[in-house]
């Protein structure tokens, strides 16, 4: 199975190649099933490994290391680096079939760049997922970069779309360079770049050393800007503001949880031994920046009128979920957080399929512009509400087993855990209700302030977002937010033209993705896998061992997984009924979804200078929390 590594990177990067190449010669049709039929092939290889042994290990050109000494390049499949490579994959082969003829005709001759650019994109995540290579690991991390700097500003031809590209470019180069600073110093203290050999030079010279300290926050630097955990997530929401919706299903489903997956794999096998950082320096940065970005990212989700940007915080909400369960440090933690990222990417590449649909349908994704417009499309809007009930955490869809079962690892976690759950879903039940059923007054909650009775002054740092815009100027940046009395009008849908009825292709990658949500729940199988997966992911020393020495290593022998108990599934219903209770407080004006979070709002401020000095705060932000 070791063979099988390098073809699931390989296979797409030929693919790409091939579309680069051949792409102005193919009609569009063409473009299209041979990317599919590349990324296809990428999963199915993906999955046939997770099959295999529990850590297959390949050494590229054979150069296999001799007396645990190693010049080569490794890839490492273990369970939870192919299971990644296997999410980001299937996420891949949905966007392609979403997009199917999703766009308008492109030029003669362009029929491969976007096609290729997505092929581009799986490899960077699969390479980055299955290197053991930190030096690798930053270029396939800057791949995914590029590619996705690309991706968002596709519609090179408008100026929000190339903004909101280069506040997603600039400020991920920002963490790259910190990631690649960091690697330097590991390399000089240790003479090493793969993750084992550095891990054991490390070790061979215990002792806490500043020098492994500013390398650790540097390299995690890049690893959270990549997860667009606060306070480096800014370009989150205005990239996906503006990139293509089909862009946005794997941007939010899959590529922040690959910082995440970064966080904790360099963490486990760079500094989690006696050499590295110590575990409680690692579970106080993981754990606060995990609150802070948990709670920060629920309460603007909930301000949001703006859909796209509204799914964004959303995803910055519950990356701090993420790495609340990384950080606790522990087996459970991390099987529960798996659970929760393969439930999240089901629910909220779904949700962005169903925004897609609303925009190619009616032209706005603006909630208060598309007030009752939904009403004929009504089946779209159920797939949107079983979404808003999954970021719940309704049992029984992934999102509410991973909930539960992180909740159960500390008794003040339920309260983080459902507070943020209920915001985010509820505001996309808010959505659903206003959208597709017409519920309440038309922008009644808009006229509601902190101080109640009156619109918020133009400078209160309010939206609208830059999509929505429509004939009154643009702000200067992707970001910048507008009032709601200066927005307005209709956007051009992506499609080139407005559409009749969804597109089969369309639904059908929705109802897809929400019923893997929904099998994370019910495949008693797949928590089992997770759990003893989990404990071979934070065994330092065997993944050293399996590197290394090919000591064959795996999970704990015997353990069943944690599954739904009766206290998770409450939990899970309490949260659930609490974001059904908070979207109809807001739809009849109890509860107002803006004024309240003024101040908070104008720190998203759309300046790419004012994100270049937050995340200058968070590294320092970071080294703080690491030497305290």
């Amino acid at each position: 199975m070791d063979r099988l590594l390098p073809l699931i990177v390989v296979v797409p990067l030929l693919g790409a190649a091939v579309l680069v190449g051949a792409g102005r010669r193919m009609p569009r049709l063409a473009a299209e099933t041979v990317a599919c039929a590349c990324a296809a092939a990428s999963a199915a290889l993906a999955c046939a490994a997770l099959a295999g042994p529990a850590t297959a290990v390949s050494w590229v050109g054979d150069w296999r290391p001799r007396d645990g000494v190693s010049v080569g390049i490794v890839l490492v499949g273990d369970r939870l680096g192919l299971g990644l490579a296997a999410l980001a994959s299937v996420l891949i082969v949905a966007v392609l079939t979403y997009s199917w003829r999703y766009f308008e005709e492109p030029p003669r001759g362009h029929a491969g760049a976007f096609p290729a650019l997505v092929l581009l994109f799986q490899a960077g995540m699969c390479g980055f997922a299955l290197t053991g290579d930190l030096f690798d690991a930053f270029v396939f991390f800057e791949l995914m970069g590029v590619v996705g700097y690309a991706l968002t500003g596709y519609h090179v031809e408008e100026a929000r779309p190339v903004q909101g590209a280069l506040a997603f470019g600039f400020v991920n180069s920002l963490g790259g360079y910190a990631t690649l600073m960091g690697i330097a110093l590991l390399y000089a203290r240790t003479g090493e770049l793969g993750m084992a050999q550095i891990g054991r030079r490390l070790d061979a010279a215990p002792g806490h050393d500043a020098l492994v300290a500013a390398a650790f926050v540097l390299v995690v630097t890049g690893l959270l800007v990549k997860a667009a955990a606060v306070p480096f997530h800014f370009w989150l929401p205005d990239a996906h503001a503006v990139a293509p919706t089909p862009v946005c299903l794997v941007l939010s489903g899959v590529m922040v949880e690959t910082g995440v997956y970064g966080v904790a794999r360099v963490h486990a096998t760079v500094f989690g031994g006696p050499g590295g950082i110590p575990a409680d320096g690692t579970r106080r940065v993981l754990v606060v920046l995990g609150v802070v970005s948990a709670l920060t990212g629920a309460v603007m989700c909930w301000q949001q009128r703006h859909i796209k940007r509204l799914l964004a915080f959303s995803t910055v909400g519950h990356t701090g979920l993420f790495l609340v369960g990384v950080g606790l440090l522990t087996p459970e933690g991390l099987s529960g957080t798996c659970l929760y990222v393969l439930g999240h990417a089901g629910a909220k590449a779904a949700l962005f399929a169903c925004t897609g649909i609303l925009l190619a349908r009616l032209g706005s994704v603006d909630e208060r512009e598309l007030h009752g417009r939904g009403r004929d499309i009504r089946g779209i809007g159920l797939l949107f509400a079983l979404g808003g009930l999954a970021l719940a955490g309704l049992p029984p869809f992934g999102t509410g087993l991973g909930k539960a079962v992180v909740e159960e690892q500390a008794a003040w976690l339920p309260a983080l855990f459902g507070l943020v759950s209920a915001l985010t879903g509820g505001a996309a039940l808010r959505v659903a209700a206003r959208v597709f059923l017409g519920a309440g007054e038309r922008g009644h909650d808009e006229r509601e302030t902190a101080g109640g009775g009156e619109k918020e002054p133009e400078t209160a740092g309010g939206e609208e977002e830059p999509e929505t815009v429509g004939g009154e100027g643009e702000p200067e940046t992707a970001g910048g937010e507008e009032e709601p009395e200066t927005a307005g009008g209709e956007e051009e849908p992506e499609t080139g033209h407005r559409i009749r009825l969804p597109p089969p292709p369309m639904v059908s990658v929705a109802v897809a993705l929400l019923a893997g949500a929904l099998a994370v729940g019910t495949v008693p199988a797949l928590a089992e896998a997770t759990a003893a997966a989990s404990f071979a992911f934070l065994d330092h020393a065997g993944y050293a061992a399996a590197v290394l020495d090919g000591r064959a290593t795996g999970g704990q022998p015997g353990h069943g997984g944690e599954w739904w108990t009766w206290s998770g599934a409450v939990l899970g219903l309490l949260s659930a009924a609490l974001a059904v209770v908070l979207a109809a407080a807001a739809v009849v004006g109890l509860v107002p979804s803006r004024g309240w979070s003024a101040p908070l709002r104008r720190l998203h401020s759309g300046h790419i200078g004012d994100y270049v000095a937050w995340t200058m705060a968070g590294i320092g932000l970071l080294s703080l929390l690491t030497l305290w």
